[in-house]
């Protein structure tokens, strides 16, 4: 993210990405994923929010450009609960 913004992106747009990436992976790319979305958005935004998902562990983008939701709450609780213990 060295590059300058013209547009930050708001919570709303966030979400609005999280769920579209939800709905559709693992099998689009990041070019079919913006053009999915349901509101348009600046693909530099686009962009600034994959970069963003990715860093936060929500996101993984594979070797064949697909972007794969990764992050799983539920998953992680279960596995907790059944006394994993965690460094």
């Amino acid at each position: 993210m060295t590059n300058k913004l013209l547009h930050n992106p708001t919570l709303e747009s966030v979400l609005m990405v999280e769920r579209t990436i939800q709905k559709h992976s693992p099998e689009l790319g990041k070019y079919q994923l913006w053009k999915k979305l349901p509101k348009k958005m600046m693909y530099q935004t686009f962009q600034t929010i994959l970069d963003y998902l990715e860093n936060s562990g929500k996101i993984l983008i594979d070797k064949d450009g697909k972007v794969v939701w990764t992050y799983d709450p539920e998953g992680i609780k279960k596995i907790l609960s059944e006394g994993v213990k965690l460094k």
